[in-house]
C-alpha cells in the first residue's frame, strides 16, 4: 500500500503480555516477523510499565513486584484490505490478550 497524506487507513492495536509465545517465539517477535512476511506497510511494540487485563491481575515494574510479564502493545497499521486479511490468522495466533481495530488517516509515511 501506498501510504500518503491523507490516506484512509486501519489500525490493529495487540496487548499482551511479554511473556507470551507463539511457535517458541516471544508473541509480539513473531507478530512482526508474520507482518513483514505478510507485507504490511510496517509494525511498532510498545512495552508498558503496569497494566492489567482479563484476569485483572496487575503487571508491574514496581521493585515490590516485580513482575517478568510486563503489558506489551504491538501496532500495525495498513489498508482495510491488507488487515482484513491477516484478521483470522491473528485469531489462531493470540491466545490471550485483546486486539482493538481503529480507522486512521495517515498524515505522514516515509523513510529516512
Amino acid at each position: 500500500m501506498n501510504l500518503n497524506k491523507n490516506t484512509a487507513a486501519v489500525m490493529l492495536r495487540i496487548y499482551i503480555g511479554e511473556s507470551d509465545h507463539y511457535e517458541g517465539k516471544p508473541l509480539y517477535r513473531y507478530l512482526v516477523e508474520f507482518f513483514k512476511k505478510e507485507g504490511l506497510c510496517g509494525a511498532t511494540v510498545l512495552r508498558g510499565i503496569s497494566g492489567f487485563g482479563a484476569t485483572s491481575r496487575i503487571h508491574t515494574t514496581s521493585i515490590l513486584r516485580l513482575s517478568t510479564d510486563l503489558p506489551v502493545i504491538v501496532e500495525v497499521v495498513d489498508s482495510r484490505e491488507k488487515i482484513e486479511m491477516i484478521k483470522p490468522r491473528l485469531d489462531v495466533i493470540i491466545s490471550g490478550g485483546l486486539v482493538t481495530e481503529q480507522e486512521v488517516t495517515v498524515l505522514v509515511y516515509r523513510g529516512k
